[in-house]
């Protein structure tokens, strides 16, 4: 199921917590504060599951990262091509341009990248300056003809031109000279649907039989036998679908 498919189960749990409103006797004070804890949970669920949907379907997405890989592992795999020379279209250790490089360099860490600089200019997310670069973040100059890898400490790592090796220098350029700066590794993962389940079911206090098949249950209020089996069989159906 994908992130705009799991949205759509988000109005079954809606659905299903107004019929416990129906059937559940507010007894007490805090079968209305459960009530209104699953609402809540409700709507928050779905907001989480907005964002988690937003950046899976963002037009310019992060490459997957199956290594878990960091920014210091993309300055330390670019520093193992320091010193072979610059040949245009060359992308491997006998000789590459720039964007050669980079694709290289992340491809060693299992992330596809373009081949091109125009390509690779729009992958990750943009970063606003370059005080705020971080290691493993490209930088284009040029008005796109160039691309670079930020080393951090000012320092950058590039196949600069015809005559020249892969080498690590000082950062020269300023904003002024940058035409975007990408962060193709993100500081920390995207949510997704099981994650937001997770996190936000102990909000509503909904634990032990309201969460029982999920794989999510824990201490809680729950809310009594049969509300809790039909909020349960559709938190079960989003976390299992969500995973495929």
């Amino acid at each position: 199921m994908t992130m705009i498919e799991a949205m759509g189960r988000i109005q079954q749990i809606q659905s299903t917590l107004q019929q416990l409103r129906g059937v559940q006797a507010p007894a007490s004070t805090g079968a209305t504060a459960a009530t209104a804890g699953s609402a809540g949970f409700a709507t928050s669920l779905a907001g989480a599951l907005g964002a988690a949907a937003a950046t899976s379907t963002g037009t310019a997405t992060a490459p997957a990262n199956p290594g878990a890989a960091t920014g210091s592992d993309v300055v330390a795999a670019a520093e193992k091509y320091l010193g072979v020379p610059y040949v245009f279209g060359g992308e491997d250790a006998s000789g590459m341009d720039c964007s050669g490089l980079v694709q290289r360099v992340y491809g060693d860490l299992g992330i596809d990248m373009p081949r091109l600089v125009s390509g690779q200019m729009t992958v990750g997310t943009e970063v606003g300056s370059l005080a705020e670069a971080k290691p493993g973040d490209l930088i284009v100059t040029g008005g796109g003809d160039h691309i670079l890898i930020y080393a951090g400490d000012h320092k950058v790592i590039h196949a600069p031109y015809e005559g020249r090796t892969v080498c690590l220098v000082d950062a020269y350029m300023d904003d002024s000279d940058i035409d975007t700066i990408r962060r193709v590794i993100p500081d920390s993962p995207a949510p997704t649907a099981a994650s937001a389940v997770a996190a936000l079911a102990g909000t509503a206090g909904l634990g032990g039989t309201a969460l029982s098949g999920t794989g999510l249950g824990g201490p809680g209020a729950g809310l009594g036998a049969g509300g809790s089996d039909m909020l349960s069989a559709a938190l079960a159906s989003i976390v299992k679908g969500s995973a495929s």
